[in-house]
């Protein structure tokens, strides 16, 4: 395999994945902020909320359609440059992927038009039930994401099949249940909520700060202020059920987070600073709280937490014992009823893929020398200077937006809707949840290399035949592609939020007026 091939591909699913890993926490927490204001609608039957709901599902609407376009082409890439991914574990991946569109993205995709288009045709509450169902969809939609995802990670309620050289499923209620995929789920829709109520902030205290549709922009801000409250605080306490989950099953991904060289004894400190050097293989100008890491990933005063060189030791015997799997599987290959090689293959079945990091260095693992074994095995640690920085940037903002939050929800509470440096504030921290997200996902990605399946296949195996010509010449057709997908979003984007509310009627009620038969009356205070 040609490793330019290999880290081309992985630019590219990179750059489309990122691009629309942009879409995606919008759509999951804007449609549940819809069902939040549609049901106060509901509930109190004033018109100003039915006016705030279709404002904000009108750019939901955008979202989810740039959403949609940018997330079919991820899937044709699974096929068009990961191909032998695809045949070797596609039995496992393909279903989550199926499930995810029959049941999930069909029942957002039927029901996001009546949602749009069922205001004047259903009742308040039909229309509230269709608005939930939307919700309901994208987020399922994710879940079965995260359940593939999930499964890339810990593979588990599968096993290798030596008759047909791949993958099966042998447990699918592990698969669903897969606790890394459990917290990957509720940890990156807690995000999607945070980066939907930042931009409902952002936007409403933009309003504000201009003197325009404040009706809209107060009630908005202050649902905002609460739902992101509420979220920022389950991101954070929901990590830390993510870290839990990396001590049992990603045990390398967590020592180089922490940066993390040596083992160290229970209850281990979590490093707050220090600057990991890869050449050294030691984490310099460490500041470190006590016990705070054995505390989080072992939920004990006694749980060790193991550290990259151990860890490394550990790999080089699960390479060892690959070999043997492989002869095996070679001989079995040759003669399907050589009983000694099936009873080989059995005994060491579970480290096939840590022999298959070998190939890399020499095309039969059999062959492979001590220093070839040992150079695998530290093939299995991500690149520890990015890891442990990315986790704390992501981490940093967490804790940053739980005291913005608290902020908002306190302005708000008391209707200070007019303090100018929060305003401001709101509006230029925009970006930032989408920067955190990202962050995650590189983070989640980058740390399990070098495999595509944690332990089962690495990244370089999983590639497509094709020449570095053809993936650079659909990373520059996806690159146009996107960029011009980028504009159409933000230049719809900026034209509905400088438009404000649709119809004349509801740009009164947005701008704290209700027409009457008499003229105009102030709108009554909430």
């Amino acid at each position: 395999m040609d490793l330019a091939v290999v880290e081309l591909s992985r630019l590219q699913f990179a750059l489309t994945a990122m691009y629309h890993f942009l879409f995606v926490p919008l759509t999951l927490g804007l449609s549940f902020m819809l069902v939040i204001m549609e049901s106060i609608y509901v509930i109190t039957e004033r018109e100003i909320w039915r006016t705030i709901t279709r404002f904000w599902a009108r750019l939901f609407g955008i979202n989810f359609v740039l959403g949609v376009a940018t997330g079919l082409t991820m899937e044709f890439e699974f096929g068009m440059n990961w191909s032998y991914y695809s045949h070797y574990v596609g039995d496992i991946f393909g279903a989550p992927l199926a499930i995810e569109g029959l049941m999930a993205f069909f029942l957002e995709a039927t029901f996001v038009g009546l949602m749009f288009f069922g205001w004047d045709k259903l009742s308040k509450q039909l229309h509230l039930l269709v608005t939930f169902l939307v919700a309901l969809g994208s987020n399922l939609s994710a879940l079965w994401i995260l359940i593939a995802n999930g499964w890339m990670q810990n593979p588990v309620g599968s096993r290798f099949n030596p008759d047909t050289m791949r993958m099966e499923v042998v447990d699918f209620y592990s698969v669903l249940f897969n606790p890394v995929a459990q917290a990957k789920f509720v940890h990156t829709v807690s995000a999607g909520y945070v980066t939907a109520s930042v931009f409902v902030l952002g936007i409403s205290a933009w309003y504000l700060l201009r003197g325009r549709y404040t009706a809209l922009a107060k009630r908005s801000l202050t649902v905002a202020a609460a739902f992101g409250l509420a979220s920022s605080l389950s991101v954070v306490v929901l990590g830390d059920e993510s870290g839990y989950a990396l001590t049992d099953h990603q045990k390398m991904k967590l020592a180089a987070i922490e940066a993390m060289w040596h083992t160290e004894k229970a209850p281990a400190g979590l490093t707050l600073f220090g600057l990991p050097s890869v050449k050294d293989r030691e984490t310099r100008y460490e500041i470190k709280i006590p016990y705070v890491l054995g505390l989080i990933s072992t939920r004990s005063l006694t749980g060790q937490v193991q550290g990259i060189n151990e860890l490394v030791l550990h790999a080089q015997e699960r390479i060892e014992s690959g070999k043997l799997a492989y002869g095996a599987l070679e001989d079995l290959k040759a003669d399907r009823a050589n009983a000694a090689a099936r009873a080989t293959f059995e005994a060491n079945r579970s480290n096939l893929g840590y022999a298959m990091l070998l190939k890399r260095y020499v095309p039969d693992p059999r062959n492979a020398t001590a220093d070839q074994v040992m150079q695998a095995a530290w093939d299995t640690v991500p690149n520890v200077p990015v890891t442990f920085w990315l986790f704390r940037l992501m981490a940093g903002l967490g804790f940053f937006f739980i005291g913005f939050f608290a902020l908002a929800f306190y302005y708000a509470t008391v209707r200070r809707f007019d303090v100018k440096w929060f305003l401001r504030a709101a509006v230029i921290i925009m970006p930032l949840p989408w920067l955190a997200a990202e962050m995650g996902w590189v983070l989640a990605e980058y740390g399990r290399q070098p495999w595509a399946i944690e332990g089962v296949l690495p990244t370089f195996l999983g590639a497509s035949s094709l020449t570095v010509a053809q993936v650079w010449t659909t990373i520059a057709a996806f690159t146009l592609l996107y960029s011009a997908l980028a504009f159409i979003e933000v230049r719809l984007m900026l034209a509905a939020i400088r438009k404000g509310p649709e119809s004349k009627r509801g740009r009164d009620l947005a701008s704290g007026i209700e027409p009457t038969d008499a003229g105009y009356a102030p709108l009554p205070a909430e």
